[in-house]
């Protein structure tokens, strides 16, 4: 073989290298090797799946949830004296008002629920009763108001099964030290399952029930959500809500709410309370 010949045999040979080095990098990224991964988020990781259409479905405390409790009616409630006191203000006439709807008492009336996504960082709860809007805020570092509202400021991140607390985006937490990895050391998956947490504060004072039952606007109130499938195929969640305000409580009230979902929004129908005087 000539120079000539070997030496254009030798650059055939580079080319054809440099074009199977190209293909294996095209297939690679078709893998998704070497591709950026999207950036996970609390909707794109969350725990459980709560959007849609949801009732109440309200098998206790009837008398106190579907209709008005008559002026001082407080059984069952662990109210001292000055949150008595209070109570004993409230007349007929402020029946329907929007104190009534307070993020404290909201999950409890006999209401629908309509429940998306905002954004990757935020989970909207609106409510057909009283047509209350809930933001529950998965960034820690989301803007806070500068004042109290009805339905407060609510932070909130996912709880998983096997995991130590809560932490980065919603309460994922990066996967014990020496748990394998996928390739490129990307994360182990995250625990199937789990619940959420939403811890409330910055309200506005408003009541525990229809008839004026208080609470303050230091109270601190924290919800745990959690999904179950019946075996029929019903798809329920259930939210405890756990009030905490020693100024008119004499210990944290708990209370435990059931929605079921439902196949669309065609029951829909907006209520609007009414506002104080």
């Amino acid at each position: 073989m000539t120079f000539k010949r070997a030496s254009a045999c030798m650059a055939i040979l580079v080319l054809l290298a440099a074009a199977g080095s190209s293909v294996a990098a095209q297939a690679g990224q078709g893998r998704g090797a070497g591709a950026p991964a999207a950036p996970a988020t609390p909707q794109s990781t969350a725990a459980i799946d709560l959007t849609g259409n949801w009732v109440a479905i309200v098998t206790e405390d009837w008398r106190w949830r579907m209709v008005t409790p008559p002026k001082g009616d407080v059984q069952s409630l662990p109210l001292n004296p000055e949150g008595i006191k209070v109570t004993e203000t409230w007349t007929p006439a402020m029946d329907g008002q929007c104190e009534a709807y307070g993020m404290a008492a909201l999950m409890r009336m006999p209401t629908r629920l309509r429940i998306s996504w905002q954004d990757p960082q935020t989970l909207k709860i609106e409510t057909d009763a009283g047509v209350q809007t809930r933001l529950l805020h998965f960034n820690e570092n989301a803007a806070k108001p500068t004042s109290r509202s009805l339905q407060g400021f609510t932070v909130a991140e996912w709880q998983r099964p096997g995991q130590r607390g809560g932490g980065g985006f919603g309460g994922a937490v990066a996967p014990a030290a020496g748990a394998a990895g996928g390739r490129g050391g990307a994360p182990a998956p995250l625990p199937v399952g789990g619940s959420l947490k939403a811890t409330t504060t910055m309200l506005r004072a408003a009541w525990l029930r229809k008839n004026g039952v208080p609470y303050s606007e230091n109270a601190e109130v924290t919800e745990y959500f959690d999904r179950f499938t019946l075996p029929n195929g019903d798809e329920w969640f259930s939210v405890e809500t756990v009030v905490h305000d020693p100024k008119y409580l004499t210990q944290d009230m708990v209370t435990s709410s059931h929605f079921k979902k439902e196949a669309d929004g065609s029951k829909w129908s907006p209520s609007p309370c009414r506002a104080g005087s």
